[in-house]
């Protein structure tokens, strides 16, 4: 277990959201910075410290992500055509521990990762351990046999925080999910308020 995923609850009071929307977040109750003086800290944050913010909420909002990865996938954006920050959105939603995590076979993005790491997934009929697989239109995700009747999937397909979004067809009762398309940024169910165009601006500095 990484430090990072030991840390996560405190996640949302450091960059002052419920990041994931989750009802037992301890933004809901504490929301300001962790700390003694957390409550205290009233700061006016310059265009810079705006940018980093809306970088490191994108980031940490996808997971166990790390700098050099998020930075790969802003490298990989500028080099498509079209509208960079669509093209990173894009990338991070083709991540195969997101659309496990889009699908509701998992409650959160780090479980999602950790089912992926464990062997539960193939895509197209192959197994795949790796969160960071990107994924292509039309791909098919399942679980392996053994793995469909897992406690975890069942508990996440229940819940009702979440809605699966319209570029997933699901197949709950065979545990399959179809990537029907890359989904632009105004279709991603982010639970707080986004600012890829920050994130670009932070990296083109």
């Amino acid at each position: 277990m990484t430090k990072r995923l030991k840390s996560k609850h405190k996640v949302d009071r450091r960059l002052k959201v419920n990041l994931w929307g989750r009802p037992k977040s301890p933004f809901n109750s504490r929301n300001y910075s962790p700390g003694q003086h957390g409550a205290k800290k009233v700061s006016r944050p310059s265009d810079y410290g705006i940018q980093l913010q809306a970088k490191q909420k994108l980031k940490s909002y996808y997971g166990n992500m790390n700098e050099r990865q998020f930075r790969n996938s802003y490298r990989k954006a500028i080099k498509k055509r079209g509208d960079t920050a669509e093209n990173l959105i894009g990338l991070l939603e083709k991540r195969l521990d997101t659309i496990i995590y889009r699908a509701k076979f998992a409650i959160t993005v780090f479980s999602s990762r950790q089912l992926i790491n464990h062997g539960h997934v193939k895509v197209n009929g192959k197994k795949v351990n790796i969160p960071g697989y990107q994924l292509k239109e039309e791909d098919t995700i399942e679980l392996r046999e053994k793995s469909k009747q897992l406690l975890s999937v069942e508990v996440s397909l229940s819940s009702k925080e979440r809605d699966v979004p319209d570029y997933l067809q699901i197949d709950e009762k065979l545990k399959k999910i179809k990537f029907v398309r890359t989904p632009k940024f105004s279709e991603v169910p982010y639970p707080v308020l986004m600012e890829p165009n920050l994130v670009i601006e932070y990296y083109s500095r």
